[in-house]
């Protein structure tokens, strides 16, 4: 290894003082250097400074299972790599494959082993040839592990340096604040060779908190992060961190010692000669989940949550209004940061970033309409002791079926426009593999496997699948053809870089509007969004046409003059209006 810059080394040992006061930090700090940078690794000899060349306008991600894909005769891993060389290069560049590890429950977030790709799945190799063809995102699983894992079942055999590796607490330990995303009971009851514990479960009793005051777990997990860099791994998805530090008394979420590793972390990766992305995963509302960008110290990227929720309302209600307002508010990533947009992932549409954003009645509204098409909600347990709607579990495609008002034949319109508004955002843009192939829901698996989020989880047969695509009058080969043009097209404006300059229209309240512009200033884009089913007359004035410019829809080709004529948008239409055509 290089020698280590002492900026690092003081840095590092900065964080490891606030995070473990009562250890040797100098001590730490060399653990820490070596569990990262093992022999035959290199260090950086300064940090990589924050900037916009992280990412690009020809960013967009592809979100996953590694058995989405399936034909019950070849590795699903291959199957995978497969389908994104054939209908997905070009398209996007970067896959995010959701844990690939074994596991025992939640469709991979209890893994029982971090070195290992589920032989279900593949092995190594497989996820390296993906890696070779695409920027690679990977889940680490950091809060907790599987009640039935070497990690857990030597804790319980008391074996070093596992018997304190999970967070215990005492039934009659005041938990009221503590912050739930489940109803289940937050402690778990196990006997150990050092008799009965009650260990904590943030989200399963079979997903066992780690104790993160051992410092020997961040160790671990920093072996692990080395693993998945080895191994071609280019971004790293810190799943649930928020929840990773707790306190007894406190609501144990964002307490600065979570704070503090992301810092670590993001400090570490500053230094690697790979460029490795940090993204955080926090499903919470804005102000909670903009503090993980810190002071430009923390994660690179964060998912902006409030998104799908918002899309959704928007898309079902045929009113912008409340979009419009929350993006108004929405202040620009800083230099080196950005937004992770997207609508649909493998979890549900989560509702607690619409606290404070959407009117009760609305969120009412919107439930009542995903059940209404077959969809589904899950709750969470608050301080109180009373629920409130965590999730809507449908997928996106099938959330487009109807509005509040009716059922029509719009569902693929409506579901087109929302997920333009995710390309045409601040930000990189992410697509559930479940979006792109207009997959519907899937109530068999709810009703096989008992969970509520199985229903957009569906395995497509592969053979199945390619049948559908071959028909060009399928939902999926109509939906894949149209999502891949438009993201292709994205990917050569320079005004959708995702640090370009944005700023939100005040229009119709049944239209989305932004202006986005280069970063040097070269091209212009005014993004128009018709969220409702009515054709919507926009005047040219209104949105800043410059007279003495040619204005071109490089959607549909289409010249928009800058006079007093107003031009339309259709029901469900968007339009890209821009001044240079590349």
């Amino acid at each position: 290894m290089t020698a280590v810059s002492p900026t690092f080394h003081h840095k590092l040992s900065e964080l490891l003082r606030f995070i473990y006061p009562d250890h040797d930090a100098d001590a730490l700090t060399a653990q820490v250097i070596e569990a990262f940078w093992p022999a035959g690794t290199h260090m950086r000899k300064r940090s990589r400074m924050p900037g916009n060349n992280l990412w690009s306008e020809h960013d967009a991600v592809l979100i996953t299972y590694g058995n989405s894909i399936v034909d019950g005769e070849h590795k699903p891993l291959d199957l995978l790599h497969d389908f994104l060389l054939n209908n997905l290069k070009g398209v996007v560049n970067g896959v995010h494959i959701l844990p690939f590890f074994p596991y025992t429950s939640d469709d991979g977030f209890a893994v029982t082993d971090y070195r290992m790709v589920n032989p279900q799945l593949g092995e190594w190799t497989d996820i390296n040839r993906i890696a070779a063809d695409f920027h690679l995102m990977s889940d680490l699983v950091l809060n907790h592990v599987s009640s039935q894992g070497k990690w857990f079942n030597d804790y319980r055999q008391g074996k070093a340096p596992y018997d304190h590796f999970f967070f215990e607490a005492a039934p009659d330990d005041d938990l009221s604040a503590t912050v739930r995303p489940r109803t289940t009971p937050l402690l778990r009851k196990v006997d150990t060779t050092s008799g009965p514990r009650h260990v904590w479960c943030t989200f399963s009793h079979d997903q066992i908190d780690l104790n993160f005051r051992n410092p020997e777990v961040l160790m671990e997990m920093l072996r692990v992060i080395r693993l998945h860099i080895d191994n071609g791994v280019r971004t790293l998805r810190l799943d649930a961190v928020a929840f990773i530090w707790k306190e007894l008394g406190t609501p144990s979420i964002h307490l600065p010692q979570t704070h503090a590793i992301v810092r670590l972390m993001r400090l570490l990766c500053d230094f690697t000669t790979e460029t490795i992305i940090l993204l955080t995963e926090t499903n919470v509302p804005k102000a909670e989940n903009l503090s993980y960008f810190g002071n430009r110290n923390e994660a690179h990227a964060v998912y902006n949550f409030p998104l799908p929720p918002l899309i959704l309302h928007a898309m079902m209600s045929g009113s912008a209004r409340y979009l419009n307002r929350w993006q108004s508010g929405m202040p620009p990533a800083q230099l080196g940061c950005a937004y992770l947009n997207f609508t649909a992932s493998h979890d549900g549409i989560g509702m607690r970033p619409a606290e404070g954003v959407l009117p009760q009645d609305e969120i009412t509204k919107m439930i009542e309409t995903v059940q209404q098409i077959g969809g589904l909600v899950s709750m969470r347990t608050l301080p109180d002791g009373t629920q409130s709607p965590y999730e809507l579990n449908t997928t996106f495609f099938d959330a487009m079926t109807r509005t509040f008002e009716d059922d029509d034949d719009k569902k693929i319109d409506r579901f087109l426009c929302s997920q333009t508004i995710v390309m045409s955002l601040e930000g990189i843009p992410a697509f559930y593999i479940h979006s792109l192939l207009a997959t519907p829901n899937d109530h068999e698996q709810v009703r096989h496997r008992g969970m509520s989020r199985a229903i957009n989880r569906h395995k497509w047969d592969y053979p199945a699948l390619l049948e559908l695509l071959a028909e060009e009058h399928s939902d999926q080969s109509i939906v894949l053809t149209e999502m891949s043009r438009r993201i292709k097209l994205r990917a050569r404006q320079s005004a959708f870089h995702p640090n370009a300059t944005q700023f939100t229209l005040a229009l119709d309240e049944r239209v989305f509007g932004l202006w986005r512009q280069s970063l040097d200033r070269d091209q212009s884009i005014f993004a128009l969004h018709n969220v409702s089913g009515d054709e919507v007359f926009i005047a040219p004035w209104s949105i800043n046409l410059i007279e003495d410019e040619d204005w071109i829809d490089i959607l549909n080709g289409e010249k928009i003059e800058a006079t007093d004529e107003p031009f339309t948008l259709s029901p469900y239409q968007c339009r890209w209006i821009t001044n240079r055509v590349r």
